[in-house]
């Protein structure tokens, strides 16, 4: 009989409480516009960091080095700006060299080919071998090809760069973390019935 009852008013008790979670409406004035009341409990938490790193992403993929900009301009992330386009100044210079030598090679053999095989009287490569030439054009398309993907790299990195220093921009670690260094002792076991022991250095992190 008494477990009935426990359960009876346990019953009465959950029955209670959902009703407490239900919404009610409350006027607002005396139109009788009735509005849902607002749950306090349930506020909208906002990720400072994770919005400021999307933005940076954003920034970054439309002009290389916004992203930077926008985390707050100071000297190391002036000198990133600037890193990032000198590399990309050098890359691009490296690509149109590299590219005009592959054409000046190319029609050099195209030239050569419409000849016979032979090499064209009065042409800079004229005492240049065929071979070499094939050679020289395959290492400049090569260069090419490698510059090409390191400017895509260097796009993509500065994307990256900018998405972890707003992220980290605000990480807050907290004042209460500390690091303790000392130097102890670990025993190594028995060895001839003696116990051995070795120094070492004993590291605590306090959170």
């Amino acid at each position: 009989m008494a477990g009935k009852i426990w359960l009876i008013v346990v019953l009465a008790l959950a029955s209670l409480s959902v009703k407490a979670q239900d919404p009610i409406t409350i006027k607002t004035d005396s139109s009788g516009v009735k509005v849902a009341k607002v749950d306090t409990l349930k506020s909208n938490y906002v990720n400072v960091g994770k919005v400021a790193a999307r933005r940076a992403i954003l920034r970054s993929a439309i002009i290389p080095g916004w992203g930077q900009f926008g985390n707050g301009l100071n000297v190391y992330r002036g000198v990133k700006i600037a890193a990032i386009y000198t590399g990309a100044t050098v890359l691009t210079l490296s690509y149109i060299d590299n590219n005009n030598k592959y054409k000046e090679f190319l029609a050099e053999l195209r030239d050569r080919q419409a000849n016979g095989g032979k090499a064209v009287i009065g042409s800079p490569y004229y005492r240049v071998q065929t071979a070499g030439l094939t050679s020289a054009k395959d290492t400049y398309r090569r260069n090419r090809e490698v510059v090409i993907f390191s400017l895509i790299g260097l796009y993509g990195i500065q994307v990256v760069e900018a998405y972890v220093d707003a992220r980290l921009k605000y990480f807050d670690v907290g004042d209460d973390l500390a690091i303790s260094i000392k130097p102890s002792i670990i025993n190594s076991g028995t060895l001839f019935g003696y116990h051995s022991y070795v120094p070492a250095v004993k590291v605590s992190f306090k959170l």
